[in-house]
């Protein structure tokens, strides 16, 4: 039986997001991967240059069996107020075997009311504001685990949620061939990956620089946006739940 594999684009994603699980899980046995978004076509990721492909719709693509979301640098809001993706998102995920993100993904994952009650991790900027969707946040973790739940950290921590995923749909062999195949073996030529690293003041200048590069008007409408939606799908469910 094909393992279908829905990874979710939206305008301004960051794609190594996308990409970096993407060459991973493409090793999958018997798999099929679907980019899926509102419609078919070229979506602009957040450099304004580089584009990746919507090859099927959400409507298309009802009940895949592992769904990845990422996250962007200025667009995750957006994303998080897209009523098509949030209530996809809460449609397939009660019958996905695995449920997972990558750094600000996340806090899609939270808007559509999913982590809940959860551990998660994200990119470490985008930490506090899980506690918001009533998520435990993990900022030490690179992976977290919570049932089929699994969010990863920012951007690169993909390809390491990726071979997590090989190995547990495909087996330890599996997941090492694939390894091996894309020669994952870093050697950083820094040492400042993670806010327990990073030296203060780059931790200074780096949080100054995506605080301006987040600073959108519509920011502040997209985040009300997407917590009067989770709020109202909480007051429906407690209703559907009584009848």
């Amino acid at each position: 039986m094909t393992f279908q594999i829905a990874i979710v684009l939206y305008p301004g994603m960051t794609v190594l997001d996308a990409i970096g699980p993407y060459e991973v899980l493409r090793m999958i046995p018997d798999s099929e991967l679907r980019f899926v978004s509102n419609e078919v076509g070229p979506v602009v990721s957040d450099s304004g240059v580089l584009a990746l492909g919507v090859t099927h719709t959400f409507a298309e693509t009802p009940s895949p069996d592992l769904v990845l979301v990422g996250g962007s640098e200025a667009a995750t809001t957006e994303a998080m107020a897209n009523r098509e993706l949030i209530e996809w998102l809460r449609a397939v995920h009660p019958t996905t075997q695995w449920t997972t993100s990558v750094c600000s993904g996340a806090l899609i994952l939270a808007a559509a009311d999913i982590l809940r009650g959860h551990p998660a991790t994200t990119h470490w900027a985008a930490q506090s504001a899980l506690a918001t969707f009533g998520a435990e946040s993990r900022p030490h973790d690179r992976i977290v685990r919570s049932g089929k739940i699994v969010t990863a950290a920012g951007v690169s921590a993909g390809i390491d949620l990726g071979l997590w995923l090989v190995g547990e749909i495909a087996g330890e062999e599996a997941a090492q061939m694939t390894q091996l195949y894309i020669e994952y073996d870093p050697h950083p030529p820094f040492d400042a990956g993670h806010p327990d690293k990073a030296p203060s003041a780059i931790m200074r200048k780096a949080r100054l620089e995506m605080t301006k590069r987040a600073a959108k008007p519509r920011v502040p409408l997209d985040v009300a946006t997407s917590l009067w939606r989770l709020t109202l799908n909480r007051m429906r469910d407690r209703v559907a739940a009584r009848r």
